[in-house]
């Protein structure tokens, strides 16, 4: 086993693609999978499974990765300390549900990094690509909520990827709406007061269960919906079309603008944020600065921080 070996697999991974991986690699991509398969026959186990739809970690495969990562890490080190080479780039990648506080943390960090050189990664993401991408080491954080209906089937999801969820608040369900919307000064509403009014929510792909909606009660039924994949988008149609999602109620006059209202919805159902981190990986500097930023903020903003 060479380093270089655990270089190609830890490229593989990220591209999700041997095409991919041998162009940014540089080499050809029979020779790619040729010094893969032979680390496979050494080890005696099958790091990634091949198909026509294209490749993907095996449970070994993604066990061996997060070992593979550490001993390049340490090398980049020893490398850096005793052979004056050029400092590495930091990376960083986290996948979250579409909330503005988790990208406000996100900025906090980029503002604290004294680098001349990062990388950095923020998806917002589906629901069950936020658990695939902690799962696969593309994210090392996912942030997402848990609510009495949805908590079974993703704990069970979680446990199945050797995932850990750590909470980080308690929300109280809002609505957001535009400040010119007829409800935007109510003290509160219900859904019934909504009905009238095009309810917006995002899109979870081929994993389109009620159980992975990223809006809290989604077995409620609605006149009006319009489906969307982008946060930008939600808020131009809360403007335009008088429109209304649920969510945790923390808003960012930075990023979302002042003309957007947040209102408390009445309801018995309550929403917890967390986030997953991989039992098989620990966690960068990175990551824990950016906790830091996102418990900080979270306070900054009235909500008792959590685990």
């Amino acid at each position: 086993m060479t380093l270089t070996q655990l270089r190609y697999v830890a490229k593989v991974a990220e591209c999700d693609s041997i095409t991919e991986a041998a162009r940014q690699l540089y080499i050809s991509q029979p020779s790619l999978s040729s010094a893969v398969r032979e680390l496979e026959g050494e080890l005696g186990i099958v790091i990634f499974n091949r198909s026509a739809r294209g490749i993907s970690l095996t449970p070994d495969g993604s066990e061996f990765l997060s070992y593979a990562r550490q001993i390049l890490e340490q090398t980049e080190l020893v490398e850096q300390r005793y052979a004056h080479a050029r400092p590495s780039k930091r990376l960083f990648a986290i996948s979250s549900q579409h909330y503005a506080f988790v990208v406000n943390a996100f900025v906090r960090l980029l503002e604290s990094v004294d680098a001349d050189e990062y990388e950095m990664t923020l998806r917002e993401s589906r629901t069950y690509e936020i658990i695939e991408d902690v799962a696969g080491y593309r994210s090392e954080l996912g942030v997402l909520y848990l609510s009495s209906f949805n908590e079974k089937v993703l704990r069970k999801l979680m446990r199945e990827n050797h995932l850990s969820y750590t909470p980080l608040f308690d929300a109280r369900p809002h609505v957001f709406l535009s400040t010119s919307h007829p409800l935007a000064g109510a003290e509160s509403v219900t859904l019934a007061d909504l009905d009238a009014y095009p309810y917006l929510c995002y899109e979870q792909g081929t994993h389109n269960s009620l159980y992975f909606s990223e809006e809290l009660l989604p077995f409620e039924s609605h006149r009006k919906t319009i489906v969307l994949t982008d946060r930008a988008t939600l808020f131009n149609l809360l403007r335009g079309v008088n429109g209304y999602t649920i969510s945790s109620g923390v808003l960012n006059s930075d990023l979302n603008g002042d003309d957007i209202a947040s209102v408390p919805l009445e309801t018995d159902e309550t929403m917890q944020l967390g986030y997953l981190t991989n039992d098989r990986a620990r966690l960068s500097p990175m990551a824990t600065r950016y906790l830091k930023e996102l418990r900080s903020l979270i306070a900054q903003e009235g909500y008792e921080v959590l685990g």
